[in-house]
């Protein structure tokens, strides 16, 4: 028990000094950009600190594999040091146990991982942009119309409130089965409660084989799929779909990208948090490195190199799914589970 809380500790506490180092790079990275304008708009210190909370749950999602990355070579690199793995050996300690040793710190990392992505960013990042729209000084700009997806159907609208929660200007094109268009709404606006979206003062125009027959209302109820949480993804052009903003996309709800980006969107919520553990992986050949000699600082370096061309491939086979190149289970999971393959027979044969 002591031996695991040993090893336990040492990996953990040096990801979470990785991650903190890469974070607070990529924090001053981010606040050079924006700290004169918040400064400008007399915002002051507050707004700097405000802004920075925002995007921290994003810049975790970035960092967290390589914190995984770096945090486990510089583990592994003092534990061989150290001696303390062919101690361990010694006594009948595997690579691999001392691998299942190290995991828990790697899961904390994933969890992390998935709660900043999935569940805090989008909220975060709507929360960021209506405050960043709420200080901009001088006359608000009037929005311009999107148009997404939702269903059979085609919209066009502009954002009317920041929770998502109210479209102005809308229009909405029905479609038959063969995809020409058989009913124009427009409203001056629509608003979301109790589930349904409310079509005010809309005008209806069908249209038939033989004519266009046009009505009006005060009100019309408008049952779709969409929901406010995709409307803020949908007309901003800051935030990224949440994964079950995807699955809703996917089932009928708004969209107004390929079918293909919102099944990878999916799958790579579950392959990315997966990815941080292949990180682990890679850096644990590196515990069984000889460190008087050359060999150490090669396996640390060819660890390092294979992270980085992880990151890389992954990125390439991701862009290749979202243009419907490769299949949503190709694009998301194919990196993760060659580069984990690789390192499992680099491990293999070490320990061989």
């Amino acid at each position: 028990m002591k031996l695991r809380i040993y090893v336990l500790r040492t990996v953990l506490l040096r990801i979470l000094a990785a991650g903190a180092v890469l974070l607070a790079v990529l924090q001053i990275l981010d606040l050079l950009d924006v700290t004169t304008d918040i400064l400008e708009r007399g915002l002051g210190v507050a707004g700097v600190a405000y802004h920075a909370t925002l995007r921290l749950p994003r810049l975790v999602e970035q960092v967290a594999p390589l914190s995984v990355l770096a945090g486990g070579l510089f583990a592994f690199a003092q534990l061989a040091r150290e001696q303390a793995v062919t101690a361990m050996r010694a006594a009948g300690v595997s690579s691999y146990r001392l691998l299942e040793m190290a995991v828990p710190a790697a899961l904390v990392i994933v969890l992390l991982h998935f709660t900043a992505a999935e569940l805090v960013a989008p909220r975060t990042d709507a929360v960021l942009e209506a405050w960043w729209q709420a200080s901009e000084p001088g006359t608000p700009v009037d929005p311009s119309p999107r148009a997404f997806r939702s269903g059979a159907e085609i919209v066009v609208a502009k954002p009317g409130a920041s929770s998502g929660e109210r479209l102005n200007d809308v229009r909405i094109y029905r479609r038959d089965a063969q995809g020409r268009v058989s009913e124009r709404i427009e409203a001056a606006s629509a608003t979301y409660a109790d589930g349904v979206w409310r079509l005010h003062d809309p005008r209806m125009l069908r249209f038939t084989p033989d004519q266009a027959l046009a009505s009006s209302a005060v009100e019309l109820a408008w049952r779709s799929r969409l929901q406010p949480a995709d409307v803020r993804s949908l007309l901003s052009p800051a935030q990224a779909p949440s994964a079950a903003s995807a699955r809703r996309a996917l089932e009928g709800g708004g969209s107004e990208r390929p079918d293909s980006y919102y099944a990878v969107r999916v799958q790579r919520a579950f392959a990315a948090p997966i990815g941080v553990l292949v990180m682990l992986l890679l850096a644990a050949p590196v515990a069984l490195g000889n460190f008087r000699t050359r060999e150490g600082a090669v396996l640390t370096v060819a660890a390092l190199a294979a992270g980085l061309s992880f990151l890389v491939a992954d990125g390439l086979l991701t862009a290749l799914g979202e243009s419907a190149a490769l299949s949503p289970l190709l694009a998301a999971w194919t990196a993760p589970a060659v580069f984990a393959a690789l390192a499992g027979t680099a491990l293999l044969r070490m320990e061989g």
